[in-house]
């Protein structure tokens, strides 16, 4: 058993297709229309274009209790999920060159350094190292 999907939950799903892609470096794996609010949109890491998809979920907009726990989640301060980056503080050097927004900057806490940004979609996301 492996994972190969992951679903994020997001508020605007082009809004986050411009922010993952063209601030975090992933890249469109799929884009698939389902209805005239919806696609299925999905983003891989640029380096493993056949590993773990993220699924910019529109959610939110169509289930009302994800939006409620998307929204308590954000405003607790507390990460929708994280990513591993080879080095947490280069990675948000680049970012907050970007104008990407952090609620944490790089940290250690024992094994592994981490730092949260805000996806301007509703979520605050965790970068970790291990260290």
């Amino acid at each position: 058993m492996r994972v190969k999907v992951m679903g994020i939950p997001v508020e605007d799903q082009e809004k986050a297709l411009q922010f993952y892609t063209g601030k975090l470096g992933f890249v469109k794996k799929y884009d698939v229309p389902l209805s005239e609010t919806s696609r299925w949109l999905t983003v891989v890491a640029k380096d493993e274009q056949e590993g773990t998809e993220v699924l910019l979920e529109p959610s939110p907009n169509h289930f009302e209790p994800a939006k409620v726990y998307q929204k308590a989640l954000f405003e607790a301060g507390i990460p929708y999920t994280q990513f591993n980056v080879d080095n947490v503080q280069a990675e948000y050097d680049r970012l907050i060159n970007l104008g990407v927004e952090f609620s944490m900057k790089p940290t250690e806490m024992g094994t592994v350094k981490i730092a949260v940004l805000n996806d301007t979609c509703g979520n605050h996301i965790q970068l970790i190292e291990m260290l």
